[in-house]
């Protein structure tokens, strides 16, 4: 019987053919349109499928750790109602601590006419962006408005208060600036300075000394220079020491941007913000940023400033100038807002009152408050993701709403509870909140 005869390096024809079609399906060269050759490898199902998105895997990762620690998912509760000081969740009555409804004046019979009678005169959507054809008088009104608040020449509204920190910080500056951040600052502001092309740098978080030093060092190396910074810290409940921060950029000759976002209707005796509270005129501040979507029981962003700058961003913002108008319910509902916060300042005197009671019992009960001011938040840092969220389901049983901050929201040592304060809780309410907390959060670490 003679011996089988074998391939060239052991390969087989059928192997050989094999192997072949094994390669021309993982690798073919193609012409791309300018006539190169390019290598078509095999994708893979990581890069175009969703579930297989490493991302994914690892929200679906902080899911099993949040089952397996026996946390039901405090987020995307559905609610019932007004969101204000008391939320209906399912079967539970719980105090609410968990939305940023300052003054109360979502809901306020005031608020809600305004926003039907603009229904009636103007339908839910002007239809348009107002450069084009959606341009109504209920926009003009809110934007006078937000001048006379912050004693401007001007204002501009837009549909959303991210985008509208986007598309100022990435519109305004080039290659040639610089843009200087608190440590502290909102992911809107943070993605603004990557969509700009300046040169970009954090300082840490209301240093002003750091700030200035950094100044002092760079500044004279590029053309604009913008520090952005918020007036209440949204996770954190502090202020920016809006006096030093002007005095800072007039002797840099630099561009000033306070994000109002938690500062309207917060700080100062009549809730006009941040200049109010510190004594600074509006004009000392280049660029007043906020949202409509807190005390002004609304939605969407604003620009406060002078004339060449809201004139500008109304023609080249591409946020505002490629955007709709924003819905004249919306707008309507704003501007009563405004109207009723200035009439009624004992309002904003009630939400101190309260806020100030709260940081005061947390502090007596032990509870780590951080740097919290007592301006409109009070955190509760935790420092343990898997701990906040347990803390927060014992309070939720326990009729007390606050959901969770965790990782990556903040980082892992700084997760907390965030309590949100309002002129319509009442003492006993907060009374009740602080306890609880305390007593839940002992029994957890017991």
């Amino acid at each position: 019987m003679s011996e089988k005869k074998t391939a060239p390096f052991g390969l087989s024809k059928e192997d050989k053919k094999s192997l072949l079609a094994n390669l021309r399906a993982r690798k073919k060269t193609v012409k791309s349109d300018d006539g190169q050759d390019v290598v078509n490898a095999v994708i893979p199902s990581t890069y175009y499928k969703f579930e297989e998105f490493p991302e994914y895997q690892k929200l679906h990762l902080h899911k099993v750790i949040a089952e397996k620690a026996k946390i039901e998912n405090p987020f995307f509760r559905l609610q019932e109602g007004i969101a204000n000081s008391t939320v209906t969740i399912g079967n539970h009555s719980l105090i609410n601590f968990a939305n940023y409804n300052y003054l109360g004046l979502n809901g306020h019979p005031e608020v809600s006419q305004a926003a039907h009678d603009a229904i009636d005169e103007y339908g839910t959507s002007v239809s348009a962006s107002r450069i084009v054809a959606g341009e109504r008088k209920i926009h003009l009104e809110l934007e006078r408005k937000l001048a006379e608040v912050y004693d401007v020449d001007d204002a501009v509204v837009m549909v959303s208060g991210y985008a509208t920190n986007l598309t100022v910080i990435g519109n305004l500056l080039g290659s040639k600036d610089l843009i200087l951040y608190d440590n502290f600052s909102h992911n809107s502001i943070l993605q603004g300075t990557q969509l700009s092309s300046a040169k970009r740098r954090m300082f840490p978080h209301n240093d002003m000394n750091m700030l200035d030093q950094i100044l002092k060092d760079i500044r004279h190396q590029y053309e604009r220079c913008l520090i952005v910074v918020e007036g209440v810290y949204s996770m954190d409940g502090d202020a920016a020491p809006l006096d030093k921060l002007v005095e800072i950029k007039k002797r840099h000759k630099c561009l000033l941007m306070v994000d109002e976002a938690h500062g309207l209707g917060v700080l100062g005796a009549t809730g006009r913000g941040s200049g109010e509270h510190f004594g600074v005129t509006g004009r000392d501040v280049d660029i007043w940023m906020g949202t409509l979507s807190k005390t002004s029981a609304g939605c969407g962003g604003y620009i406060a400033g002078s004339n060449a700058l809201i004139e500008y961003l109304k023609f080249s913002a591409p946020g505002f100038v490629y955007s709709v108008g924003m819905p004249p319910p919306v707008a309507a509902a704003a501007l009563a807002s405004l109207n009723v916060m200035l009439r009624e300042p004992e309002r904003i005197k009630r939400f101190r009152d309260n806020a100030n009671l709260f940081i005061r019992l947390a502090k007596e009960a032990g509870l780590n408050t951080g740097v919290s001011q007592g301006h409109a938040v009070v955190p509760i840092i935790i420092g343990n993701s898997v701990k906040a969220g347990q803390l927060s389901s014992r309070l939720f049983d326990a009729g007390v709403y606050a959901p969770p901050i965790i990782y990556p929201a903040v980082p892992e040592e700084s997760a907390r509870l965030r309590f949100f304060l309002s002129s319509e809780h009442t003492p006993d309410q907060i009374r009740e909140a602080v306890q609880k907390t305390k007593e839940c959060w002992d029994k957890l670490k017991s």
